[in-house]
């Protein structure tokens, strides 16, 4: 019997639907058939989806992490298993649970059907796959435009960061979790449910997103030619080694600031500080092969 599932994609990805034919010829070879299909406004995803539930099997996505986390959001605590076409910029989930960036290949491991359970952060009741932050990364969210993205594509990562570093200021915030209290200065807060984000950057060199533990890091230095000497560590994750890179890991983390501040969740600004982090163990279920 043919698995049933919904195919989602944002039109508004770099890739859009343009390459999507070679991946769904493989879904079909593989015996899936897509009886549900959307494509707009990822506003209107929950309630197609939730519509749509016992005529499917699976949702599938095609889009980038905004996409992936907000169709993800509406599957936690059901049984519904996601696959997903990677079609972003950054691809950080893909990366995190091993499934390739060549989209053929990725629907080849949803037609294989082995799948997996990954945890899910959450940030006061957002939940998010990749990271959550407040400070460089969240400055980042704004900067970094749909069009930038469309443009330059990995390249608008870099142009916006610079833009963002050469303002950035420490801002100070209070960070509590079961280990204490820290009182902190810092130019960025970031809490990690997977392995990467900001398009190939790693929060932890020994982070899963299936270990039911969250992996932060606060940036605690006042100069910013500290940042160029750090940079070349965050994609492998060793900056946690650093001095003025306060590390940790547990189930929960919160976070207040002097005055609200937004929070970065995978890429989108949803909330503000005071945040509470937390983690839901195994509350999704995907499509992917060991990672």
């Amino acid at each position: 019997m043919p698995l049933r599932a919904m195919l989602i994609v944002n039109p508004g990805s770099r890739s859009g639907e343009a390459s999507l034919e070679p991946a769904l010829r493989r879904l079909e070879a593989g015996d899936v058939s897509i009886v549900r299909h959307w494509r707009a406004s990822p506003a209107g995803i929950p309630a197609f989806i939730r519509e749509h539930r016992e005529a499917i099997d699976a949702v599938i996505v095609g889009g980038g992490d905004g996409t992936v986390s907000a169709v993800a959001g509406v599957l936690v605590g059901s049984d519904l298993p996601l696959g997903v076409l990677p079609m972003g910029t950054g691809n950080d989930f893909a990366r995190t649970v091993g499934i390739p960036q060549d989209l053929a290949a990725a629907a080849g491991i949803i037609a294989a059907g082995r799948t997996r359970r990954v945890d899910v952060g959450e940030v006061n009741g957002i939940g998010f796959l990749n990271v959550a932050s407040v400070g460089i990364s969240a400055a980042l969210a704004t900067e970094i435009t749909t069009e930038t993205k469309r443009r330059f594509g990995p390249l608008g990562y870099a142009i916006g960061t610079l833009r963002v570093l050469l303002r950035a200021r420490p801002f100070r915030a209070t960070i509590k979790s079961a280990a204490g209290e820290a009182r902190v200065a810092t130019l960025q807060i970031a809490i990690g449910n997977g392995r990467h984000y900001g398009g190939g950057l790693t929060i932890a060199p020994d982070a899963r997103i299936d270990d039911g533990q969250l992996d932060l890091y606060s940036l605690e230095t006042k100069r910013l030619w500290r940042l160029a000497i750090l940079a070349p560590s965050f994609p492998s994750g060793e900056h946690r080694a650093a001095p003025d890179v306060r590390a940790g890991r547990g189930d929960w983390f919160e976070v207040t600031t002097t005055r609200p501040r937004p929070v970065n969740v995978d890429g989108e600004i949803r909330t503000m500080t005071p945040a509470r982090f937390s983690v839901r163990p195994a509350a999704l279920r995907i499509f992917a092969s060991a990672f």
